[in-house]
């Protein structure tokens, strides 16, 4: 009778609205985040600017703050955290690390930006379309330097074994990420046509799978001291759940204008990224249009236009390019959850639990 009951309540609970779960570990963490900033100005007595300067060091703290004052949806750390209290860890000690994730996301956009030369980011000119590349550039070096300062905190917060373990998962999860934007440049650059599915998830293990999911989450399980098999488990279902995000990521790109912040649909197309979607159509495409394709993708950003990229469009939902990302998505989802129920049960503590679930429906469903 008490387990129906139970059951009958949790059916009647309220679905959960990640958005808002994001939302307030935003405000919680924000103002955090915005107090190791404001360090960035604050240099001791012994190397600090004379006062002439005043205006150049604004100008500094301006530039490098752009982005962070942008915010974000905030997943990354809200993984961290939700992880963490979810196996019954402190949310005061989880901070600095919930912290560090976040300002690395933001030093990453910024390269990712200037590698990339896009045109937006959150709403807002990319980086380098207001302050140019070599300034752009000098920014995202110095949200690097201050990641890695507000993460060295964590050796005075907590045990020392810990600490290490959290600075190492950073090392390894953050060179990953680095060797899979080496990977899709490279084959940008070369102009590679023949790859497959495989090789395009093979980016998205590394930049979006460890980085987005799998890392965040592993973060706040070393931080509550998970065992290697708990955290193998935690890889295993961010390589299904970031999967589903990276190709919903893809297709957002050309179907949705990301609640107004984008003006530009298409971008990966203008990138001559490789996604699910682009092997699809390279693959089932017939040849006269093929050639007109890859004609297209040679070109560099500037050299295409709108109608090229429209027209690139048209033949993705003409050859079913779309509705078999949206599956395969679908699919990651569902392998996903059932990682979730059945091995990720350590992640045990409410209402953590729920919200972590509602995590993977949010991915699945979002529209920006």
């Amino acid at each position: 009778m008490a387990l129906g009951l139970k059951k009958l309540k949790k059916q009647m609970s309220p679905p959960i609205n990640f958005l808002e779960v994001l939302n307030s570990y935003k405000n919680l963490l924000w103002p955090f985040i915005e107090t190791n900033l404001n360090q960035i100005k604050d240099y001791p007595e012994f190397c600090r600017l004379p006062d002439q300067y005043r205006s150049v060091l604004d100008f500094h703290f301006t530039m490098v703050s752009d982005y962070p004052h942008r915010k974000g949806k905030y997943i990354r750390p809200s993984l961290v955290l939700l992880t963490a209290q979810s196996m019954g860890f402190s949310l005061d000690k989880a901070l600095s690390t919930a912290a560090a994730m976040q300002l690395s996301e933001d030093w990453i956009l910024n390269h990712d930006d200037i590698e990339d030369q896009s045109e937006q980011r959150r709403g807002l000119p990319a980086i380098q379309k207001i302050y140019g590349d070599h300034l752009a550039l000098n920014a995202g070096d110095a949200l690097h330097i201050l990641m890695w300062q507000v993460l060295s905190r964590n050796f005075s917060l907590l045990d020392k074994n810990i600490a290490e373990q959290i600075q190492q998962e950073f090392f390894t999860m953050l060179n990953r990420t680095i060797l899979g934007q080496t990977i899709e440049i490279k084959w940008i650059e070369d102009h590679r046509y023949d790859l497959k599915i495989d090789d395009v998830l093979l980016i998205a293990e590394s930049k979006t799978c460890y980085y987005t999911i799998s890392g965040p989450m592993r973060l706040g399980a070393i931080l509550a001291g998970a065992t290697k098999d708990q955290l193998n488990s935690i890889y295993k279902f961010g390589l299904s759940l970031g999967k589903s995000f990276q190709i919903i990521d893809d297709l957002l790109d050309l179907t949705s204008d990301f609640s107004g912040q984008k003006s530009q649909v298409g971008n990966d197309i203008y990138e001559g990224k490789r996604t699910t979607i682009l092997i699809h159509l390279l693959e089932n495409i017939d040849s006269q249009n093929k050639t007109k394709l890859i004609e297209i993708l040679n070109k560099s950003r500037t050299q295409k236009t709108n109608n090229e990229i429209t027209w690139v469009i048209d033949q993705m939902k003409t050859c079913g390019s779309l509705d078999f990302a949206r599956q395969l998505a679908d699919d990651y989802s569902r392998k996903a959850r059932q990682i979730f129920d059945n091995e990720l049960t350590f992640l045990s503590n409410e209402p953590f639990r729920s919200q972590l679930s509602a995590c993977i429906d949010f991915i699945t469903t979002r529209n920006h």
